[in-house]
């Protein structure tokens, strides 16, 4: 059986740089942080002080109230950037439109943990009669995203969540390219949401000594690729998607972005935590890609890399890179977007092809921001496109993507 092409026919984001798909794209290309104090909970005696919060959130103009009551901040946002895609995608609009072949995957490495925080805080420091609210569960579970966004449409299609940590965004999209190759369904609304800037967050990555502690500079913090980079920085939002069966998206005479032309998945199988110091894992992820795609090395123009700001991960990264492209690294622009968003965790994926499809519409890749100091360990003739957005002819992008427990997901895109 022929695979099916996958094109992607709406976008939808809110994010610490942009509440919506254009503001998040200018955004982008100018290198602008979104990083700042937290404002979210009382961070006083954290390690960390900072964060990238969305910025001008206020749920009441998206909501009603007893919707609010009921959605956790990671399906608030989940809910918003699928409706700006769903609209950009004007899927509703057409009339032969079978509902119950448009399906649902969602990526969130967490959850409600704001929901799990408030509820076990206010029945801890209750009298031990266990009283919680009737949406605690449904407002906690990771899944639940994705089953708000069906029962918001209609969608009757396929449904389900992914969790794999900071690759859970990317393994929706893997697998929604799956199922619709497989004509499992005509369109597949993928991305994900996250909003862990809570105490219980930040103190779990501070006691882990994962994220930066640089609090008199926080816009500066995410240094990726920088000598003094000391960790990465919280972010919340979130990023969809709307992939579509090319002959269906033609049919009805969609505007087509990209195209998704290849998904790899791997392990590192090595540390919870750590990534292989060789990038192993990272390596194999790519390779995979590279061959489900069915191109060559040489095809690929720009890496949008995971790049987190960990003095472990973006070495081991850059490794990776180097062992699998050799030469034709030198001619890859690379960037890591997470020096202006931060790190989405689960939903990383998710902006971060959207930032792919940026870079192949507009062919500009946004800046890698807050390099002021070269590393040695890193070959130097690496692009990785310090503080500037570059002019590029991108054709084929890679989004890579890993998380703890050493699962690596990349997606490759190509301009239409």
């Amino acid at each position: 059986m022929a695979l099916k092409r996958v094109v992607v026919t709406g976008l939808g984001a809110i994010t610490p740089i942009g509440n919506n798909f254009k503001e998040y794209c200018n955004a982008l290309l100018s290198g602008v942080s979104g990083a700042s104090p937290i404002t979210l909970f009382d961070a006083t005696n954290f390690k960390t002080k900072f964060a990238c919060e969305v910025k001008n959130y206020n749920p009441e103009d998206y909501f009603e109230k007893k919707d609010i009551r009921k959605y956790d901040r990671c399906a608030q946002f989940g809910l918003i950037s699928t409706k700006e895609a769903v609209i950009d995608s004007k899927m509703l609009e057409y009339p032969d439109l079978n509902k119950d072949r448009v399906g649902v995957v969602w990526g969130s490495g967490i959850g409600g943990l704001n929901t799990f925080e408030q509820e076990v805080s206010t029945y801890a420091i209750g009298n031990g009669t266990p009283r919680f609210n009737p949406f605690f569960i449904p407002k906690m579970i990771a899944d639940m995203t994705a089953g708000l966004i069906s029962i918001e449409y209609g969608f009757k299609g396929p449904n389900y969540a992914t969790v794999s940590a900071c690759a859970s965004s990317s393994n929706s999209i893997i697998d929604a390219l799956m199922l619709l190759r497989l004509g499992k369904a005509d369109i597949i609304i993928t991305g994900g949401s996250e909003a862990a800037i809570v105490a219980s967050g930040v103190g779990g990555f501070n006691a882990l000594h994962a994220m930066s502690t640089r609090n008199d500079d926080p816009k500066t913090a995410s240094r990726p690729f920088d000598k003094d980079r000391d960790g990465f920085v919280l972010g919340e939002g979130a990023g969809t998607l709307i992939l579509e069966e090319y002959e269906h998206a033609v049919k009805r005479g969609a505007t087509i972005y990209a195209e998704v032309v290849g998904g790899g998945l791997s392990s590192d199988g090595y540390h919870m935590t750590a990534p292989h110091p060789e990038g192993f894992g990272a390596y194999n992820v790519m390779k995979n890609a590279i061959e489900d795609a069915g191109i060559k090395l040489t095809d690929i123009n720009h890496i949008n890399v995971h790049g987190t700001s960990t003095p472990l991960g973006d070495l081991a990264e850059s490794k990776a890179i180097l062992k699998l492209f050799g030469e034709h690294s030198y001619n890859i622009q690379i960037n890591s977007t997470k020096s202006m968003t931060g790190h989405l965790l689960g939903a990383a994926g998710a902006i971060e092809a959207l930032a792919c499809i940026v870079a192949i519409k507009e062919n500009k890749v946004p800046p890698t921001i807050n390099h002021f100091t070269d590393d040695d360990e890193f070959d130097n003739k690496l692009d990785f496109t310090f503080n500037v957005a570059k002019e590029k002819q991108v054709n084929y992008a890679m989004s890579n993507t890993f998380g703890f427990g050493g699962h690596n997901a990349c997606v490759i895109l190509k301009k239409f």
